[in-house]
């Protein structure tokens, strides 16, 4: 399994081998050694797996957990494709505001690694994408947090017509959810 650190600290893309034949293909997603050896510690003890499935030019996020306790995240797509958003928003951190991508596919087993403290979004490339979480924590709707995905000051690659709930559509920017106290904080 192939590990690269991305460029907001903390989180890991994870490219593992697929061995294809003629009756299909074998792959294991997730392998304890390589994560370990990348990320410096074992996975997450897990509390939760959930899953979403959205409609091409569907936005989810940016979203987090209250820290503390705060949710780390292991996030794959086993259908349709997506392009995966991690956002740094850790108060206090040197790569605070900035944030990566990476297209999960279906057909490629792309993982991300997300710990506690860093925000969540993607965007369905295709109709019919499926995402997968492993969580370290189970969901606490008064825990869950969100900043704007079209925050200018994020300049996250949405598109103008991107279909956002409602939630989304009203989650505060960068600044503000700063301001008021929001933001996890490095430190934690």
């Amino acid at each position: 399994m192939k590990a690269r650190a991305l460029s907001v600290g903390g989180a890991w893309e994870f490219e593992p081998e697929v061995f294809p034949d003629d009756r299909g293909l074998f792959v294991s997603p997730f392998q304890h050694e390589a994560f370990a050896e990348a990320v410096g510690a074992p996975l997450f003890a897990v509390a939760q797996a959930s899953a979403s499935v959205s409609r091409r030019g569907v936005a989810r996020g940016v979203h987090y957990a209250r820290t503390a306790p705060g949710c780390a995240k292991y996030v794959t797509c086993s259908r349709g494709r997506v392009l995966d958003i991690v956002v740094d928003l850790r108060v206090g951190s040197p790569t605070f505001g900035t944030w990566d991508s990476v297209e999960l596919a279906g057909d490629d087993f792309r993982a991300v690694y997300l710990p506690p403290g860093l925000g969540h979004a993607f965007i369905a490339l295709d109709d019919h994408s499926t995402v997968h979480y492993l969580l370290s924590r189970a969901y606490e709707p008064a825990d869950e947090l969100a900043v704007s995905l079209v925050d200018p000051d994020l300049a996250l690659p949405v598109p103008a017509d991107a279909v956002l709930s409602e939630r989304d559509r009203i989650a505060p920017g960068l600044v503000l959810a700063r301001d008021n106290g929001l933001l996890p904080v490095h430190a934690a």
